[in-house]
């Protein structure tokens, strides 16, 4: 169990620095980072600019402490949204079958069918790019995905013995649903979720590299690689730090999404002991 515990702790740990300097970055940072000042444009990392600034002088390490925070919320709320849409849609259809359940598998069919990047590239081109449109166009995109993960576990659960007994003894089918399917939905839809956070924070992070992401000035992680990209040569931080970021905030999320997976899934969890 060694393994699963090391990717537990560090996963943890790194997704709480971020959450940590995702608030720091709400409340307060060094410079304001829509701070111009064209003196100190393109200047290294120094005991001042922890690391540097920007082409138009601004900090950078204020600009990366602000896109966390944006990162963040709109991670956070994309993920909530797909799983709440999704898990509601998934239940209703695993549970009461029939013809409700072909529909909604045909129209979820219908919508995987097309990738997530262009749903969402399709929705921003109408609604326009910003913070609100990438959240509720990340999230549509993400539903079938939550419906289909609860969906197929409502189905397994629905044929076990104490769920027919409930039925037996005239159990309301609403209440079944939030007594004993839903609780025992939690550990696969855990899961999803921590990988389904890591999947919209990459596709948010090329969204905004792209330029469909938050309008500037406002700083977000792939706009401030994206601004970097003249400036390579001459300025290799601009890129590094932002980069940096988003790595060690994919790698905090896909560990700890690792680290549950081998925790509540009873499989993983005999397959690390035999390794032992």
């Amino acid at each position: 169990m060694m393994r699963p515990r090391f990717n537990l702790y560090l996963g943890a740990s790194l997704v709480g620095v971020w959450v940590l300097v995702a608030l720091i970055g709400l409340a307060v940072t060094p410079y304001d980072p829509l701070d111009m000042n064209f003196d100190t444009r393109l200047s290294p990392p120094t005991f001042h600019y922890w690391m540097g600034t920007d082409q138009y002088g601004r900090d950078l390490f204020s600009r990366v402490l602000s896109a966390s925070s944006i990162s963040l919320i709109i991670s956070l709320v994309t993920v909530l949204i797909a799983m709440s849409v999704g898990c509601v849609i998934g239940a209703i259809a695993g549970y009461l079958g029939g013809i409700v359940d072909r529909v909604v598998v045909v129209c979820l069919d219908a919508i995987m069918a097309f990738p997530p990047l262009l749903l969402v590239l399709i929705f921003l081109s109408v609604a326009g790019p910003s913070a609100s449109a990438i959240i509720w166009a990340l999230g549509a995109a993400f539903v079938p995905t939550a419906a289909r993960v609860m969906r197929s576990t409502v189905l397994s659960i629905r044929e076990t013995e104490y769920i027919e007994a409930c039925c037996v003894v005239g159990s309301h089918d609403t209440w079944i649903l939030w007594r004993h399917v839903l609780p025992n939905c939690v550990s696969p839809l855990t899961v999803l979720a921590t990988s389904m956070f890591a999947t919209v924070l990459l596709l948010e992070s090329a969204l905004s590299f792209l330029g469909l992401g938050v309008p500037p000035p406002r700083a977000t992680w792939g706009a401030l690689l994206a601004d970097s990209r003249p400036f390579l040569g001459q300025a290799p931080w601009l890129s590094i730090f932002p980069g940096i970021a988003i790595s060690l905030a994919l790698l905090g999320v896909n560990m700890l999404g690792d680290a549950l997976r081998d925790y509540l899934d009873p499989q993983q969890r005999q397959a690390s002991r035999e390794g032992l």
